[in-house]
């Protein structure tokens, strides 16, 4: 089924109404950069394919994919880092596996306000604008003014993986903003003139907003851009029935894959 006719039926309101009698539910919880827009897309897209199964998404960031899928109060996690060594002895402690599934590849993106004259940026400026070294665009090259600097919040993964690609894992500047969500931060910057902040690529192009290239590699340049990361599902341990066919549809599927490359990320398949 060709992807324009699958979202023609779900915008004409073709899905299923409510949760059929003996219809399974999935509990999908975790990062904001896979929960907002790519695993919602995902999941409508699915259930409009025919499969008869409900979904129950929380994004509420990547760190709340592990504490859930520990407490069994979720199914899949959706994580836009890789677990870490801890939260993986957190699941070996209570005897069960914890199971990786790459779910795409993202793409980081460094925006400014439409209006800045700023439109390349090195990691070690970037490095410095963030851990609040560099406070001033007049320092770029840019116009006078003093930077505002939006970032992601400290149980996101993005804020924890950015540390890593751009910072040298060092710590975020005192000034630094910490917003809910990559469309929070899209919207601060979108508005400030003097606004810098990171994105997942599928709000790159969000109204305001400019995506500055990173050492001369601008987000059209996928294997050559600094700052890329995998995005991750993980359940308890191999998926079975209901979870597993999803999961083996998300990852592998030819629509599925269309899907993922529609609102902004690159399929790992």
């Amino acid at each position: 089924m060709k992807l324009n006719t699958v979202i023609g039926t779900i915008a004409a309101g073709l899905l299923f109404s409510g949760v059929a009698m003996g219809q399974a539910k999935i509990v999908i919880k975790g990062s904001d950069t896979l929960g907002a827009k790519m695993v919602p897309q995902l999941t409508a897209v699915y259930k409009a394919m025919g499969n008869a199964t409900d979904f129950e998404i929380a994004a509420e960031g990547s760190s709340t994919a592990f504490t859930s899928l520990l407490e069994g109060t979720a199914d899949i996690g959706m994580s836009s880092r890789d677990a870490k060594e801890g939260e993986k002895d957190s699941f070996t402690a209570k005897g069960k596996e914890l199971v990786e599934h790459v779910a795409g590849i993202d793409m980081i993106a460094v925006v400014v306000n439409e209006g800045n004259s700023v439109k390349d940026l090195t990691t070690k400026q970037i490095e410095g604008i963030f851990t609040g070294e560099i406070t001033d665009w007049s320092e770029l090259g840019g116009k006078k003014g003093a930077i505002s600097v939006y970032t992601r919040n400290t149980s996101s993964g993005t804020y924890k993986s950015f540390q890593e690609l751009a910072m040298n894992k060092r710590d975020y500047g005192s000034s630094t903003q910490k917003m809910a969500g990559n469309e929070a931060i899209a919207s601060e910057v979108g508005k400030n003139i003097n606004g810098i902040g990171y994105v997942g690529l599928a709000y790159a192009k969000n109204d305001g907003l400019l995506p500055v290239s990173v050492e001369g590699k601008g987000l059209d340049s996928p294997a050559e851009y600094p700052l890329s990361r995998k995005l991750y599902y993980y359940t308890v341990g191999q998926p079975e029935g209901e979870i597993g066919k999803f999961l083996t549809w998300a990852k592998t599927d030819e629509t599925a894959q269309k899907v993922i490359e529609k609102v902004g990320f690159v399929s790992a398949k």
